[in-house]
């Protein structure tokens, strides 16, 4: 693993300009919308090529792709939704052409018709192979990347890990070499990592040797990114600086692949702060994707930067900082 990591860092060190993680992007949203039986662009969109353009424009270079599983794969361990797959082919093929890397995210909360992975339902076997027909699919092409799940929550790490492992000795199976990204529970929570997740999680293992843990930290009073204020930014860098601990002890990497704040100058501080804190651990941090994004979202959400009809909103220029001209990240 060692070697591998740091092969990997000496060729992002070389691709990536001085200053900045590897991946520095973007949920775009809006796929995951609603459940199965939703209509596409009435119940549920995937990004247009307009809001695509306006990131790839903006130096960023990832894009987070929230899909839904049960619309991809209506039916478990049967072939994947041919409509619904070509839907999300055609959004990937836009975003790779605009230059812009994409994580495939299933936004299902470890859960699959709202039963969690790791049961007499959705057993560890089914998740694995849902993600065996996406490697088919997905495999090998540069620039995507596969974000195993989002935030599995109320259960212990012990249910989590093996529907983990399953997936990613899936995937292996497939000779897909992509990168994976490797999700604790609680919320994929960044601060609860240590207790809730750590002794398990260091568990994984990848025969293809290329994957990182996803985190997610928000700056608010509870952080759950729902607050328009963030008096507990500080609490989460300390987080961040936990992890980093962890991983620098543990010779991992790390993905934050949430974070987020409204336009308060405490938000928008603690999110330049938590950007130039992975920028000084590039030893671990590979790189971030802000929440959130996309055509649908509404206004009034507190930590949407979709542009207005005024322009860049206000959260943008803290993600932004000097050395994002390069949009490659080598190494994955």
């Amino acid at each position: 693993m060692m070697k591998h990591l740091l092969a990997l860092l000496v060729s992002a060190a070389i691709a990536t300009p001085a200053g900045a993680t590897c991946f520095r992007g973007i949920n775009l949203s809006g796929a995951e919308f609603n459940g199965r039986g939703a209509k596409v662009n009435t119940d549920y969109t995937y990004p247009s090529q307009k809001i695509i353009d306006y990131f790839a424009s903006k130096k960023l270079n990832t894009v987070r792709l929230p899909i839904l599983w049960e619309r991809l794969q209506p039916v478990l361990n049967q072939p994947l939704d041919p409509s619904e797959l070509a839907l999300l082919k055609t959004s990937v093929d836009q975003m790779r052409k605009a230059g812009l890397g994409v994580i495939i995210d299933p936004h299902n909360f470890a859960t699959y018709n709202d039963i969690q992975i790791g049961t007499r339902v959705v057993s560890t076997a089914d998740f694995a192979d849902f993600w065996r027909r996406v490697a088919i699919e997905f495999g090998n092409r540069e620039g995507i990347y596969f974000g195993l799940m989002n935030e599995p929550f109320h259960m212990p790490a012990t249910q989590w890990l093996p529907g983990a492992q399953a997936a990613i000795d899936a995937i292996r199976e497939t000779g897909a070499k992509n990168l994976i990204l490797v999700p604790g529970v609680e919320w994929t929570s960044a601060r609860e990592w240590a207790r809730a997740s750590a002794a398990e999680m260091i568990k994984i293992t990848d025969p293809g040797d290329n994957y990182a843990y996803e985190f997610h930290q928000y700056l608010d009073s509870d952080f759950s990114g729902t607050h328009a204020t963030c008096p507990r930014a500080g609490d989460a860098l300390k987080a961040l600086d936990d992890v980093t601990d962890w991983m620098r002890t543990n010779k991992r990497r790390g993905f934050l692949g949430e974070f987020g704040g409204s336009r308060a100058p405490e938000c928008l501080k603690g999110i330049a702060d938590m950007v130039g804190k992975m920028n000084t651990a590039k030893d671990v941090w590979i790189g971030w994707t802000y929440w959130v994004a996309g055509d649908w979202w509404p206004a009034t959400e507190i930590n949407n930067i979709t542009p207005t009809k005024d322009g860049d909103r206000p959260q943008l220029a803290s993600l932004l900082g000097p050395g994002l001209e390069d949009k490659s990240c080598a190494g994955f």
